[in-house]
């Protein structure tokens, strides 16, 4: 299975959300078979020659389990929904870019123009990662195929209000709900059972879906996976690096501290 015809077919898939610049975070999300990665540089100092390491890191380990054969994609959440940069990330070799509050049709198709060769975009060719240092030169330039994944992040009022028109925009794979810009956006950030946010969040859904396109999200926990597939999307990102890092840092200061305490009272 390849990440790209999967989310197009709208199948259930699971990713990673990387925050962290090290490669060996990207390479373990692979070589645990995660549907794919999600690079994020809007909120993160990464730098171009980091994003390319991590997605070197991932094609490596991809398929290299004896327990699955999965392709892990490689998602890049560009910092703003700018063509020199979404070119960039995509000659490095990503799969696809998502960017970040798409608030109408207009920049959604400036989304997918990026992300396209001419005539159908504006995406200049350079010989470099995403050509194979030139060896798929022409020829992957014209493959529908390997068309770059484009997801629109939905998580403003504006993009809220037109949703439906920016899922109708042809090339589009997808959009993504940012719950903390959203409910933020919404006037009430964190509060993710908010039946506004619920209702915001079903309202992208439906849209999404009328175009028979893949709707996804950030999951913040366990709980959430299930209550967000159970809500009807199809691509969850089920956590953040940097959030189990701190979990397992927490655990294990917490371990140490119940053993010193046991130990007091065992003396005492």
């Amino acid at each position: 299975m390849t990440f790209a015809p999967s989310l197009r077919k709208r199948e259930p898939l699971v990713g990673n959300w990387l925050s962290l610049g090290d490669p060996a975070v990207a390479e373990i999300s692979a070589q645990l078979a995660f549907d794919a990665v999600v690079i994020d540089i809007e909120h993160t100092p990464q730098s171009l020659e980091t994003v390319t390491e991590m997605v070197r890191a991932v094609e490596a380990a991809s398929g290299a389990s004896e327990s699955s054969a999965t392709d892990t994609g490689t998602v890049v959440r560009v910092s703003e929904n700018d063509p020199t940069e979404i070119k960039r990330v995509l000659d490095a070799g990503a799969d696809g870019v998502m960017a970040p509050m798409v608030d109408t049709a207009a920049e959604a198709r400036d989304l997918v123009e990026a992300t396209r060769y001419p005539p159908e975009g504006v995406r200049g060719i350079g010989l470099g990662r995403a050509t194979k240092y030139g060896e798929t030169f022409p020829e992957g330039v014209r493959n529908p195929e390997t068309a770059p994944v484009t997801i629109a992040q939905i998580e403003t009022e504006a993009g809220l209000e037109n949703v439906a028109d920016i899922a109708a925009v042809d090339g589009l794979d997808g959009l993504f709900v940012g719950p903390a810009d959203l409910s933020a956006a919404l006037g009430i950030v964190g509060e993710l059972e908010h039946d506004r946010f619920l209702n915001a969040v079903d309202r992208v859904l439906e849209a999404g879906h009328a175009e028979d396109k893949p709707v996804s999200t950030l999951a913040l926990g366990g709980d959430d996976v299930e209550r967000w597939l159970d809500r009807g999307f199809d691509f969850v990102v089920a956590g953040v690096d940097v959030s189990y890092v701190r979990a397992g840092s927490e655990q294990a200061l917490a371990a140490f501290e119940d053993a010193v305490n046991d130990s007091n009272s065992d003396t005492a």
